[in-house]
């Protein structure tokens, strides 16, 4: 039977476009509905329309909620074209077969956001008849076509003059498809409304996230792994704005790291450097100018630094660029780059620079994240911030002065960023020694001190954070052994006091915060 379009129902918030589509249907011989506002913008156009509520013989009703629920609207998108009874069941009811409809809804997610609305009104911006009319038209794409983007507009025009006024079979099962998804993160986010009113801790009976494909990745953590990039429908920040001034084409793992290497100079503050690999930082500075953090913070690590991601919580001038040049770098992040850097830069055309909005570096960045794991989700408030550093017990003898304290603290914020189990050796400077992802704690803290010998980093006097508490006193032992004077930590064993004389007895200073940070 043919799909030809005699009949058109437009009904649209967004009116991009809408001009030109319609008079392209009218123009094709195809008869035109529309509601209130729609019709009035297609009349205003020069182009014939008919008002929904002529076709229906009833009014638009109660401020416009009532408008398109009617069987002569619904009955001729639903009619089945290949079942004889539905076309005699149409004709005997006087209702009119209905082709093609164009739809998009009220603008929720942008109410529920606006300050100035109270509860009500953003409830009144729930569209009902919009869904409705989308998932009629969708359900039965054998026979219409739904169209809930402006970007196809174009596309139907252009079928319907190649397929002699018809949609073809595969477009509107696209569409259908297209416009179910529509459909389902409307609901997404009017669901998520009402969940921060009656979950406000934040952990609903169901979760339901919508994530709109950004990317295609040329492929995951290896080569044989499919990949793309998504992002939230409704993100939180900005961080996703990020702008790519030059190199390659961002990887699945690159991503990653800058988010973890984002993560960890906003903790670090204004004014630092850190240089991640896998997710994992391989050192870190604060407190000199840029330059000199950054030959600090790779010094610390120069191998693991090869094929590295820099973090720059500052502007990065063309005299860092030049230090940036020599050994692998995969990408540089940072709050901006002078044009000098950039001009220093573009001569190592793969590296990856880039920016985030300065928004999101001075944002909260508070909230929830999530892992899956097999059929399940994990969902955890994300660790952010260092409030336990307000009350820190000293629990030795030996006291730290205030740069010992400044390196504890700096051990301390890194360390929350390295892969559990962590140790981390500072000054007040920077690091001097990292040991991560070990099974013991014991294995992280020789890794520190072997990477800190082998970069001829001076442990005499450091400061070590650990990221969680120290099961028995051999680690604290052997990061005293060699050199390391003051150490922070937890603290929660069972063998707390016993841990805390070894520290006493080999007379450095144990600070304990109370506070975890695993990066499991």
């Amino acid at each position: 039977m043919s799909k030809k379009i005699k009949r058109a129902l437009i009904s649209v918030t967004d009116k991009s476009g809408l001009e030109e589509f319609a008079r392209g249907l009218a123009q094709r011989g195809i008869e035109i509905i529309a509601s209130g506002g729609t019709a009035a913008a297609v009349s205003k156009a020069g182009i014939d329309v008919i008002e929904i509520s002529d076709l229906t013989g009833f009014p638009e009703c109660m401020d416009g909620r009532v408008k398109t629920l009617h069987p002569k609207i619904h009955g001729g998108i639903l009619a089945d074209r290949e079942k004889d009874s539905h076309l005699e069941q149409a004709e005997t009811l006087g209702i009119g077969l209905i082709d093609l409809v164009a739809v998009n809804l009220y603008r929720f997610r942008e109410a529920a956001a606006d300050p100035k609305l109270d509860e009500k009104g953003k409830i009144e911006q729930i569209d009902i008849g919009g869904p409705t009319l989308i998932r009629s038209a969708a359900k039965n794409y054998h026979s219409v076509a739904i169209v809930v983007d402006p970007e196809d507009y174009s596309r139907i025009l252009d079928e319907l003059d190649a397929e002699n006024g018809e949609t073809t079979l595969d477009t509107r099962r696209t569409l259908a498809s297209k416009a179910f998804h529509h459909t389902a993160s409307y609901d997404a986010a009017i669901s998520g409304f009402f969940d921060s009113i009656e979950h406000p801790d934040g952990l609903p009976e169901e979760k339901i996230t919508v994530y709109r494909r950004s990317r295609s990745l040329r492929y995951g953590e290896n080569p044989h792994q499919q990949a793309a990039l998504y992002i939230s429908a409704s993100p939180e920040g900005c961080f996703t704005d990020f702008v790519q001034h030059q190199g390659k084409e961002l990887s699945f793992n690159n991503i990653q790291d800058m988010w973890a290497a984002f993560l960890l100079g906003k903790d670090l503050g204004p004014g630092s450097c850190s240089i991640l690999k896998h997710m994992n930082p391989c050192g870190a500075a604060k407190g000199a100018d840029p330059l000199e953090n950054f030959i600090r913070a790779r010094k610390t690590d120069p191998l693991s630094a090869f094929g590295s991601i820099i973090c720059v919580n500052d502007i990065v001038d063309g005299e860092l660029a030049e230090a940036t040049k020599s050994g692998f770098v995969e990408v540089v992040l940072a709050r901006g780059f002078t044009e000098g850097a950039l001009d220093t830069l573009k001569k190592k055309k793969n590296l990856r620079l880039i920016t985030v909005p300065e928004t999101e570096w001075n944002r909260d960045v508070s909230g929830w994240t999530s892992r899956e794991a097999g059929d399940m989700m994990l969902l955890q408030k994300r660790d952010i911030g260092f409030p336990e550093l307000d009350n820190l017990e000293v629990v030795t003898s030996r006291k730290p002065d205030e740069e010992e304290m400044k390196a504890m603290i700096l051990a301390w914020k890194v360390v929350k960023h390295i892969k559990s189990n962590g140790i981390v050796i500072c000054d007040s400077a920077g690091t001097i020694g990292v040991g991560a992802g070990q099974m013991s704690r014991v294995d992280s803290c020789r890794i520190a001190v072997d990477k800190a010998r082998r970069a001829d980093m001076m442990i005499e006097g450091g400061s070590a954070g650990s990221d969680a508490f120290f099961p028995f006193p051999d680690g604290v032992e052997y990061l005293v052994e060699a050199g390391v004077k003051n150490i922070i930590q937890p603290g929660g064993s069972i063998r707390d006091e016993e841990v805390i004389a070894a520290a006493d007895k080999l007379g450095i200073t144990m600070v304990i915060t109370g506070t975890r940070h695993f990066r499991h």
